[in-house]
């Protein structure tokens, strides 16, 4: 993967993009962050296929942030698909959702989740969970190689 450390954040609501955005480049750790706005955009974007097949970049991030109500396809379908491939069966993948459903939460890990995270309503606290996530997927967590 290189010195590049590219988060792919899946996220169809700009605001709650706007804020994720704004959280990880305040701890400064992301070379870059790549936003997919629907379910099927971030799986073009992780098998460089449709409007990402000539994407440059790292071949996977090392990590990404998937919301759940997408347009499209769901992010539970999404995370089905990455857990189905071997190109992108070990890519840490954390669900960021405002659900607050169990069977959601189930559901995620069932499909092999590596966390779970529900967005607080109150901005400042999810700034800080934005950030803590960052901080802990790329400078604390050890991912697998390839």
């Amino acid at each position: 993967m290189g010195d590049i450390k590219t988060i792919l954040l899946v996220e169809d609501n700009p605001h709650d993009e706007m804020l994720i955005l704004r959280s990880l480049r305040k701890v400064n750790l992301a070379n870059q962050v790549d936003v997919a706005r629907d379910g099927q955009q971030a799986l073009d974007y992780l098998f460089r296929e449709g409007e990402f097949s000539e994407r440059d970049g790292p071949e996977l991030p090392m990590v990404v942030l998937l919301d759940i109500n997408l347009p499209r396809v769901n992010g539970l379908e999404v995370l089905e698909r990455i857990r189905g491939d071997q190109r992108t069966r070990l890519l840490p993948v954390v669900i960021l959702t405002s659900s607050d459903e169990e069977r959601d939460r189930l559901k995620s890990y069932e499909n092999g989740a590596n966390s779970f995270v529900r967005k607080p309503l109150d901005f400042t606290e999810f700034a800080e969970s934005v950030a803590s996530l960052g901080v802990y997927w790329l400078a604390i967590n050890i991912a697998p190689k390839g």
